[in-house]
């Protein structure tokens, strides 16, 4: 084979995605899924979604619905800052469960603004790693891991009303909530069980 033959064989054809009518029903409805575990995979999906739909128009609300265990911190904190980003308002409605870095996702918008459905329960705790190498390394890795843990008590703190204290204390280990603690907490601001009370 000289260099202007093609191997046939060896090209992949360019496969366009086929047509999902329920996505693009979403699309239009103006909601976004985040569930399962929050990976750089489901952040640049949320991302592009937002992007898309900021796009789309600049007023219109966008509802995040969130069922999730939580995953990758920086993954979490993207979805997060995007969220804040974009023009449009956002509402987020909690379901199953919200529990660890989803739960940064969750409070990304206005108490007002965030709902949960009557049997989503909520896990606060305080960010772990596994570290590894050498003492260097792993000295550096646990300087991190507080470093992180500071800056997300100060935004649970900031989003609730707790004091700093109290979500040092309550990170310090699994913090659980149903719906009802949740919204006393500060992280919900109203329990719903319809979707024509999203306002």
């Amino acid at each position: 084979m000289n260099d202007t033959d093609i191997d046939t064989d060896a090209v992949t054809p360019a496969v366009t995605p086929p047509f999902d009518p329920m996505v693009q029903r979403l699309f239009e409805a103006r909601i976004v899924i985040i569930t399962g575990e929050i990976t750089q995979e489901v952040a640049q999906k949320v991302m592009a979604q937002l992007l898309s739909l900021a796009a789309t128009s600049a007023t219109e609300p966008i509802t995040i619905y969130i069922n999730s265990q939580g995953g990758h911190v920086e993954a979490g904190d993207s979805i997060h800052d995007m969220i804040r980003y974009i023009g449009p308002p956002v509402r987020i409605v909690g379901t199953g469960w919200v529990a660890s870095i989803a739960t940064l996702i969750f409070v990304s918008v206005p108490r007002s603004q965030r709902y949960c459905l009557p049997n989503t329960r909520f896990l606060l705790h305080q960010p772990a790693g596994g570290m590894g190498g050498t003492a260097s390394d792993i000295a550096i890795e646990a300087r991190e891991i507080v470093k992180m843990r500071e800056r997300l008590n100060r935004m649970f703190a900031k989003e609730t009303g707790q004091t700093i204290e109290r979500i040092e204390d309550d990170t310090g280990r699994n913090f659980w909530l149903d719906a009802e603690q949740a919204k006393e907490y500060g992280l919900v601001g109203k329990i719903i069980v319809k979707q024509t009370e999203l306002k």
